[in-house]
């Protein structure tokens, strides 16, 4: 993409007090800190070197994204100056005893107010945005608990053949970001649909996983979040939509927007909501974590069947080796037979996994041909 041009305000590292470290983002960790010479509380994002973020930032303007003020320039002292949100991030509010009363009212403003900035960053800036790395801990609040969107470390401006790396966190990723194929806005909407449902469950997405397994699970075994079945069915059949698999069809924010508009109009969902918000105790255990301990059972089993795969193929080279050794016949010829046999035994191996219904997490990235 051709350079913007973007222009700046470049503040001098002099300039800046910093406090203490109130969290880490994409490619850096933030610091509260002091703007001396406007005598303003900010952020300041320390970075290696400054890259995308500044120039995407500088172009940016809408009440639920983090307002931008500068950029550090000073090698090695890099550095973004944002507004500073006293808030904290979302994830800790609904990792907090406080957010056991959180309300359908706060849940729906939020929503809305989230999905307006993302709309904004697709459809409205100067510049398509892409975010890539939507999730509560990059949704910060204000002291009112006004939501914005910050963190783009990892976004791109966006092209028809936008063909992204690997990045962003494994609960929060669409299965193409995964697979690192290319990606469109809807991308986005897959990580919002996992914000919604961290709003509605206060929980952490696919809690005890380990990254890895949470991608084989959502590109392997197509696996999504649990929705309680208590949950009012309109939450329900926004986050499913949000989560289809192929990404054309996933709605885009606008359709968002329209939808959540719908469901203020309803009457009966306040009440609906409200009393799914004070059940947490008995569903949370009974669906949510019954479903991760399923999950964390079928990686266990996998991970046993690709150990003993392993150990064939251990076996059959320790055969080889001994073949080798016993006879006359040439090295080559025995190289040939062992690959044949091991394709084999493999072929067969994995035959009984796929019987079972069961892939192996090695297919994200690679296969035995």
């Amino acid at each position: 993409m051709a350079s913007l041009g973007a222009s700046f305000v470049q503040i001098r590292f002099d300039d800046i007090l910093f406090y203490e470290n109130c969290g880490g983002g994409s490619f850096g960790s933030v610091y509260r800190a002091r703007w001396l010479s406007q005598d303003k509380e900010v952020a300041v994002k320390k970075l290696l070197k400054i890259e995308k973020e500044a120039e995407i930032l500088s172009v940016l303007s809408h009440r639920n994204i983090i307002q931008f003020y500068g950029a550090i320039l000073e090698a090695p002292n890099y550095g973004i100056v944002t507004d500073y949100a006293s808030g904290g991030s979302q994830f800790d509010y609904l990792s907090s005893a406080e957010s056991e009363d959180i309300s359908m009212k706060q849940i729906m403003t939020w929503a809305m107010d989230i999905a307006k900035g993302m709309h904004y960053l697709h459809a409205e800036a100067p510049f398509t945005v892409i975010h890539r790395d939507l999730k509560s801990r990059n949704v910060v609040l204000t002291a009112d608990a006004v939501p914005k969107i910050c963190d783009f470390g990892a976004s791109k401006f966006h092209s028809h053949t936008t063909h992204m790396s690997l990045v962003g966190t494994f609960p929060w990723m669409a299965p193409e970001v995964i697979q690192s194929l290319p990606v469109s806005e809807t991308c986005d909407t897959y990580s919002y649909g996992v914000v919604l449902w961290e709003m509605l469950t206060r929980e952490v997405p696919f809690k005890g996983l380990e990254g890895l397994q949470v991608a084989w699970l959502v590109v392997e075994k197509n696996e999504r979040l649990t929705i309680p079945s208590s949950c009012p069915a309109s939450f329900a059949c926004l986050m499913r939509s949000c989560w289809v698999t192929e990404p054309k069809d996933r709605p885009l924010f606008k359709h968002i927007l329209s939808t959540l508009e719908s469901m203020w109009s309803d009457s009966h969902l306040p009440e609906e909501c409200n009393t799914f918000l004070h059940n947490k105790a008995e569903w949370s255990r009974c669906e949510i974590e019954a479903t991760l301990e399923r999950l964390k059972r079928l990686e266990r089993d996998l991970s046993t069947k690709e150990q003993e795969l392993k150990e064939r193929e251990r076996r059959l080279k320790m055969w080889e080796r001994k073949l080798i050794e016993q006879s006359n016949i040439p090295v080559s010829l025995h190289m040939c037979f062992s690959i044949l046999i091991f394709k084999y035994t493999t072929s067969t191996h994995l035959k009984q996994l796929s019987t079972q219904g069961k892939s192996s997490p090695y297919k994200l990235c690679c296969s035995v041909s």
